[in-house]
């Protein structure tokens, strides 16, 4: 994970790119605005908005751009890890019997609204892709 790290201390996200991007995932991961203000860690509507209705130029914390490395490394595991859509997308929602998880989902995780909640899942994900898990 240390060009995820890399790439968000160094500013290195083209916001303009990476944004919709992360939107159009959490849109198939099927999150309501709320999971959405959770997950980006954004704590109102009208800048979740803003970031929404944005064409480029916006400037984001350093918190925000680390949290959109992880759910974009989140869904390149997934994409590696699974051929079909409805498990590409569908993971996060499903409940996992993995100890770490313990019959949670990865959105129920995620969903804590921490840096460290998708570092969580986005590392278990990382470790199966590898073999490891």
């Amino acid at each position: 994970m240390a060009t995820v790290q890399q790439s968000h201390l160094d500013g290195n996200i083209d916001t303009s790119k990476a944004l919709p991007v992360v939107f159009r995932i959490l849109e198939k991961w099927q999150c309501n605005t709320d999971e959405q203000l959770r997950l980006l860690g954004i704590s109102s509507r009208s800048t979740l908005n803003k970031y929404k209705e944005s064409k480029g130029g916006i400037r984001l914390s350093v918190d925000i751009q680390e949290r959109m490395s992880y759910i974009l490394n989140i869904h390149k595991c997934l994409r590696i890890l699974f051929s079909a859509d409805d498990s590409i997308y569908g993971w996060v929602r499903k409940p996992n019997s993995h100890p770490f998880f313990a019959g949670r989902s990865a959105m129920d995780v995620m969903n804590g609204g921490r840096v460290a909640d998708l570092y969580e899942v986005a590392t278990r994900l990382q470790a199966w892709r590898g073999g490891m898990a």
